[in-house]
């Protein structure tokens, strides 16, 4: 023996079956397996076992419980399965075997795998996305059903819509629904549909069926231009348990014809109520409104009327007539006592005859009669100048006075007044206050100070 062949490692059976099971169960990994079943046993364990064959070879495979059980179909043998599982080595035998987790038969499950598998590629394209869908309308005017005209599904999509909202228009956009070429009719009616610009929302819908039936609305062509529509489609596809690529491609799934029905259209009588709402509230806030423009309204007058330079005049002159009644009035108690002190002072001097005291007491009466006229008249002088001043005063700062001079106050309809340029806008009517009345005028434009002529 050479020294080569002396350093190479030498396994036992068990570390040769262990190093070649790790090989397996790390390069593989999860397989997908189809062909025909073959030595079908199910001891008293539970579990099962059995080979998967096709004309040239055979794998031993074994199924293990719980999941044996959970089988929707009795394995025998000659069925053709399709089956999911892990590559391993049973190291007390050496055995090669594939240990499954899922097994179903061929047909549907190879369907369902091409479903799976287009899904999967679909979604990673973003076709599905939320963000892509878009709010249907609100209250559409038209709709297209894309639908078998045949089929119970539009007989029921028909009736709801009739019922919940008759003002709708309804076209229905008949194709084939199953078989060969019922994708490429879905995909033409879609895009004609959409081009023709008639449509607020498309509706695309069928009946229930089997997995091989519903299968024109896994096809990537029609879940690509149902994504691809200009308006929102509405997809409804079999049964509420029935899933179709369509619909994940669809602005919103039904899980059957009548809801998607429900779902596309208001009810008349939802919409009769909030009618009714908003009527109520549109009253109360006219109503609110009137209120508070009528308050404002008086408030403006008498602030106005209290403004006004008659007003103030007229108070002024008001102030100076009381002013100069009680001016009198004063002067005249004080006249009345000095009459009265003269008289007596006479009476008396009448009694002693002092001829020139007497005199002199006369001439101070007729001085004394004739001061209370003269202040009086000074001061109404004096309140009189005042008076004209204050008019003059008013007047200047009257914006009636502004407006006689060639001027003009700018309002819009509110009442409100224009103070700058940006205040009104072009179309706008304002109001132009005058001397002797206003003018009703529309904005054309606004220019700046520094480009007005």
């Amino acid at each position: 023996m050479d020294t080569a062949e002396r350093t190479t490692p030498v396994f036992s059976p068990s570390q040769l079956n262990t190093l070649a099971r790790d090989m397996l169960e790390s390069t593989f990994g999860s397989v997908w397996i189809e062909g025909e079943l073959g030595s079908v046993s199910r001891p008293a364990s539970g579990h099962l076992y059995f080979t998967i064959k096709d004309a040239r070879a055979q794998i031993r495979c074994a199924m293990f419980k719980p999941k044996s059980s959970w089988l929707r179909f009795a394995p025998r043998e000659g069925l053709r399965v399709l089956g999911r599982g892990r590559l391993t080595l049973y190291e007390a035998r050496g055995e090669y075997q594939l240990v499954l987790d899922h097994m179903e038969e061929a047909g549907e499950g190879a369907l369902r795998r091409a479903f799976d598998e287009l899904k999967a590629r679909l979604a990673a394209e973003g076709l599905f996305d939320p963000e892509r869908k878009r709010p249907l309308p609100a209250f559409p005017t038209r709709i297209g059903v894309v639908t078998s005209p045949t089929g119970a599904a539009i007989r029921d999509v028909l009736s709801v819509l009739a019922r919940r909202f008759p003002l709708l228009e309804v076209d229905v956009l008949p194709v084939q629904v199953q078989g060969a070429g019922a994708a490429a009719q879905i995909v033409d009616m879609l895009q004609r549909a959409g081009a023709s610009g008639r449509y607020d929302a498309l509706m695309l819908t069928r009946g229930g069926g089997s997995l091989e039936d519903l299968w024109s609305f896994n096809e990537e062509v029609v879940a690509r231009a149902v994504a691809a529509s200009p308006v929102p489609v509405v997809c409804a596809v079999g049964h509420e348990t029935d899933f179709c690529l369509a619909e994940f491609a669809a602005d919103l799934r039904a899980p059957t014809p009548s809801v998607a029905a429900e779902l596309l259209v208001p009810h008349r009588e939802d919409l009769a109520r909030r009618l009714a709402a908003l009527q109520r509230r549109l009253h109360g806030v006219q109503a609110h409104r009137l209120r508070a423009a009528m308050q404002r309204a008086d408030r403006a007058a008498l602030k106005l009327h209290a403004l006004r330079p008659q007003a103030h005049v007229q108070m002024l002159c008001r102030r100076q007539a009381e002013a100069f009644r009680r001016l009198d009035a004063a002067w005249q108690r004080r006249l009345e006592r000095e009459r009265a002190r003269l008289r007596h002072a006479d009476a008396v001097l009448r009694a002693r005859h002092p001829a020139r005291r007497l005199q002199r007491l006369r001439e101070r009466l007729a001085a004394l009669s004739n001061r209370p006229q003269a202040a009086i008249a000074r001061r109404l002088a004096h309140h009189a100048l005042q008076l004209r001043g204050l008019a003059r005063s008013l007047e200047a700062i009257s914006p009636l006075a502004t407006v006689a001079r060639g001027y003009s106050i700018l309002r819009h309809e509110d009442g409100r007044v224009v103070r700058r340029v940006d205040d009104a806008r072009p179309g706008e009517r304002v109001a132009a206050r005058l001397a002797d009345g206003e003018l009703v005028l529309r904005v054309e434009g606004a220019l700046p100070a520094e480009a007005a002529p």
